[in-house]
């Protein structure tokens, strides 16, 4: 038993910025729904 860790040592977590990562997943998604409203506008003065 003089092998076991500690689970608490999170030893397989990798180090990452979790706020720049949510900071770009909000850009990107906000990025997509602006090219899906302006095709919308597009088309809509294409139509009329």
């Amino acid at each position: 038993m003089e092998n076991v860790r500690d689970p608490r040592e999170h030893l397989n977590e990798e180090p990452r910025d979790d706020f720049f990562d949510v900071a770009i997943g909000f850009g990107g998604f906000f990025g997509l729904l602006f090219v899906i409203f302006a095709v919308a506008v597009i088309i809509k003065y294409a139509i009329s």
